[in-house]
């Protein structure tokens, strides 16, 4: 078991699910993400300094507190977005325990109106519309307050925080002002495709300007993850390629008998497969047909009659 250092900084962690998502995941396959796995991997590599000397972390429980809103059905992007996200939020809990908390806010739409956008126009000269204003409530205010409270009462020696949002900075003014608490910001951003909003980084004691997707893609749940009876599975939507695994999954189902069964071999590895594990093999579009091939040799010799070949693995 690791020693912890007793100098070592009580930390804990304040992720803007909303600005995670859209600032790193969205339309990624990376989106089945271990919130834990991905902070502490940012962490280690965080070499922050006090007295002259690198102090190290450990986290305190909740090592996360996440704070997020359920989807809307009216602006849901597909039929399943709703569904997808309930999967991945029970997913945390269960996998996570008591090392992480969720805090809900919620999403108001409603009719305004809005100036149309053109060029070299003020937009006091351009047309009005009638448009829905999505808004999301209570989370940016639950998340300073979470924060500015865990440091006022001392839980914590460090907060770091997954945000980008300047409305976070009004709160990390006061825990300056008012605590020695160290703040971290890590800015959910890609390499290259943002800056730092400068409003937090003047309050920050180090900042980390970037999330790499390697980072990410090693911060995965696993595809099963079980919660007291039952098991949650990562959405087939939310893999590489949906359009290969499901005839992939449906004709493991019908071979093996079951959606758990298929579930199952799906995600062991596979001797006939030279110890991969099939469910990666639907990533590309080669492997694919390597797979499909063994499933139909593997039903063929045991009798089981054929579904006929999608035609996407037989081109």
């Amino acid at each position: 078991m690791k020693s912890e250092r007793a100098d070592a900084l009580r930390t804990r962690v304040y992720i803007d699910g909303y600005n995670l998502y859209y600032g790193c995941l969205k339309n990624s396959a990376y989106r089945w993400l271990d919130v834990r796995m991905l902070t502490e991997q940012i962490l280690v590599s965080i070499l922050h300094e006090q007295n002259g000397q690198c102090t190290p972390h450990r986290f305190v429980t909740p090592a996360v507190k996440y704070f997020t809103a359920p989807i809307l059905k009216a602006f849901a992007k597909s039929e399943d977005s709703i569904s997808c996200q309930a999967q991945y939020h029970n997913a945390l809990i269960a996998h996570l325990g008591e090392e992480f908390e969720m805090i809900r806010g919620y999403f108001d739409a409603r009719p305004a109106r809005a100036y149309r956008w053109k060029e070299g126009k003020a937009a006091r000269d351009c047309d009005r519309l009638e448009i829905w204003k999505l808004e999301e409530k209570q989370s940016d205010v639950a998340l300073a307050l979470q924060a500015y409270s865990d440091a006022i009462r001392n839980e914590v020696d460090q907060i770091v925080v997954v945000t980008n949002d300047a409305d976070f900075e009004p709160a990390m003014h006061l825990i300056r002002r008012h605590t020695p608490t160290v703040i971290g910001l890590i800015v959910p951003t890609k390499p290259n495709t943002g800056s730092v909003n400068v409003k937090l980084e003047k309050h920050a004691h180090w900042v980390r300007r970037h999330i790499l997707e390697e980072e990410i893609a090693k911060s995965q749940l696993p595809p099963m993850v079980r919660r007291h009876h039952n098991v949650i599975h990562k959405p087939f939507s939310w893999y590489p390629r949906p359009d290969l695994l499901v005839p992939i999954f449906e004709e493991a189902k019908r071979i093996r008998g079951s959606a758990g069964a298929a579930r199952r071999w799906l995600n062991q590895p596979c001797t006939h497969l030279d110890g991969r594990i099939p469910i990666t093999m639907c990533e590309q579009d080669d492997t694919a047909r390597v797979l499909r091939s063994y499933m139909d040799r593997y039903a063929a010799e045991f009798g089981l009659v054929q579904d006929t070949l999608n035609e996407q693995l037989t081109r």
